[in-house]
């Protein structure tokens, strides 16, 4: 393990919106998390690291100079008290049989000096202990393991799938993955043991302070876990079913404002990849903030009206058609049962948002219906013949986006993307940002609502990897983060990130340009331009501002 990345006493950004507090390891981490949580319920997102405590502001609008006094105040005050020193627990022995028969066996014993089958052996000697829950939903970070297998580090690429119920190590700790995800650890085998379930408090199978057991499956251990169950539901009495989906196109899945108070447990916020045309399209349908919409990756999505309704398709610049006339995007439309929505081909970026006036309902999952790559939590994608249900509304209706609103990007150059210094960034050398600056990148394949893997062009100035092998003690994410693996290749988060994240952040992308994020697929090609943190700031007061006034004119009703 390597020492703390944030000093012990200090506060670094992290983005405009979050912050890291450094502590000296995860028992002062769970100490200022607890008491940082209590005071700041409903305002912040807390999370607690290795070494370290991330605070992230809830409301666009609140200053993150305040949030951080608050963290200076309870930081004071544990001083004041004292450190407990007393352990938690000794808690649960939990028995996890395996199947060793993981992709990196071979290197880990490699790197270990070891044969595999002493890998094997060291891992089921003695439990191992819980210190920090976080990372996806159920995933405990266990420590104890013996010298040399606490050496070996994350790979120097991560994975963009990691199956679920693959049993891991890296950097000090053991872990199972207990939903599919992206991954950075070796894996050594996989286990079926369930470490979540969805289904009722307290969701995940361990606590800080449990033990863990890992034992060779014998022949009727399960060792593929079973998929995470959908919580049962049925549209509320007032709801009205609108559409039909006739052609989902290439990604149709609902999303609301996300998750919140949850990534403490692991549960990724989820939300809109371009939370600005999300909000444009539902200001235009007269929508409460938040509110379910439909979000349409790569469109060719056709939609059969039911009932009655008022919609907006806003975001990419897609081509919409009312029973195949061409009609606006980004302006209400009335539509009457029977008629067929279709959003076509996206001329400014890869993501679209239909609104509904009332809403798109769907079922709920931690308080939100939203649709969660990472962890499969939520509806998932729509498929045809599914029936889309939306609640109450009540005018006023917008009528139309103003035209100098919204996110479309030209792809004919470079999508820019400002970003403000990570807390990471001087592991790097002095001069970082500026190669950062210097490189134009391309959005790779493997891309996803979790996070865009990036590939410098030709010619441009290696980031490099910082020391000790490129990885840290774990630490809570954001969207936006930039992250550099030793191998050198940027990965940009989106809203289905992990909670926690051990690879080094370089820069993050300023809030205000998180629309402009979640519109570029794989082959766009992007610039990481640097700007200071009260730029930063100053741009996204202007764009909460010019909100206000995004939505032009309103609709005229005919009410009895």
């Amino acid at each position: 393990m390597h020492d703390p990345s944030i000093p012990v006493g200090t506060t670094r950004r992290l983005g405009d919106r979050a912050f890291l507090v450094g502590v000296a390891d995860a028992v002062a981490a769970r100490e200022l998390a607890s008491g940082l949580t209590a005071v700041l319920a409903g305002e912040a997102e807390v999370v607690c690291g290795s070494a370290t405590v991330m605070v992230r502001a809830n409301d666009p609008d609140v200053e993150l100079s305040s949030l951080e006094a608050v963290a200076d105040d309870a930081r004071a005050e544990l001083a004041r008290a004292g450190r407990s020193d007393a352990p938690i627990g000794p808690g649960r022995l939990v028995t996890v049989p395996c199947r060793f028969d993981g992709l990196d066996l071979e290197e880990v014993a490699a790197l270990a000096g070891y044969r595999p089958e002493d890998v094997v052996a060291q891992l089921t000697a003695e439990p191992l202990t819980a210190s920090v829950m976080g990372f996806s939903p159920g995933f405990a970070y266990l420590e104890g393991l013996p010298s040399p297998l606490d050496s070996v580090p994350r790979r120097p690429r991560p994975r963009p799938v990691v199956p679920a119920g693959s049993v891991a190590i890296a950097n000090g700790h053991a872990a199972v993955y207990p939903t599919a995800s992206p991954g950075g650890w070796h894996l050594v085998g996989r286990t079926g043991f369930p470490f979540f379930s969805a289904q009722a408090p307290p969701y995940a199978a361990l606590a800080p302070g449990d033990r863990v057991r890992f034992t060779v499956a014998g022949a009727i251990d399960p060792v593929e876990p079973e998929p995470v169950v959908a919580p049962p539901w049925s549209a509320p009495p007032d709801a009205r079913a609108v559409f039909e989906v006739v052609v989902p196109g290439l990604r149709a899945v609902l999303q609301d404002g996300g998750r919140r108070s949850v990534a403490a447990v692991g549960v990724p916020g989820a939300g809109p990849a371009d939370p600005l045309s999300f909000d444009l399209a539902n200001r235009v349908t007269g929508n409460a903030v938040g509110a379910g919409a439909l979000e349409l990756t790569g469109g060719g999505t056709r939609l059969r009206c039911l009932d009655g309704c008022h919609v907006a398709v806003v975001g990419a610049a897609p081509e919409v058609r009312v029973d195949g006339a061409a009609v606006p995007a980004g302006q209400l439309l009335p539509l009457g049962a029977g008629q067929v929505l279709e959003v076509g081909r996206q001329h400014g970026g890869c993501r679209s948002y239909v609104s509904v006036a009332g809403g798109f309902l769907g079922p709920e999952w931690f308080g939100s219906c939203a649709s969660d790559e990472l962890t499969g939590l939520g509806p998932g994608p729509l498929a045809a013949r599914d029936v889309l249900h939306a609640g109450a509304w009540a005018p006023p209706l917008g009528d139309h986006v103003a035209a100098d609103c919204g996110t479309d990007v030209d792809t004919s150059s470079p999508v820019g993307l400002r970003v403000v210094p990570g807390p990471h960034a001087g592991l790097f050398g002095g001069d970082a940002l500026t190669r950062l600056a210097s490189a134009v990148f391309v959005v790779e394949p493997a891309s996803n609502r979790v996070g865009l893997r990036l590939r410098a062009e030709a010619g441009a100035v290696p980031l490099g990897s910082m020391p000790a092998g490129g990885t840290l003690d774990s630490q809570g994410m954001v969207t936006g983060a930039v992250q550099v693996p030793p191998d050198g290749g940027p990965v940009v988060l989106l809203p289905d990130h992990a909670t926690l994240g051990g690879y080094p952040v370089l820069a993050v992308v300023a809030s205000v340009d998180h629309g402009l994020l979640g519109q570029c697929a794989p082959g766009t090609r992007v610039r990481l331009v640097p700007v200071a943190q009260g730029e930063a700031d100053d741009a996204r007061r202007t764009l909460r501002r010019e909100l206000a006034r995004a939505v032009a004119g309103t609709y005229p009703l005919a009410v009895d």
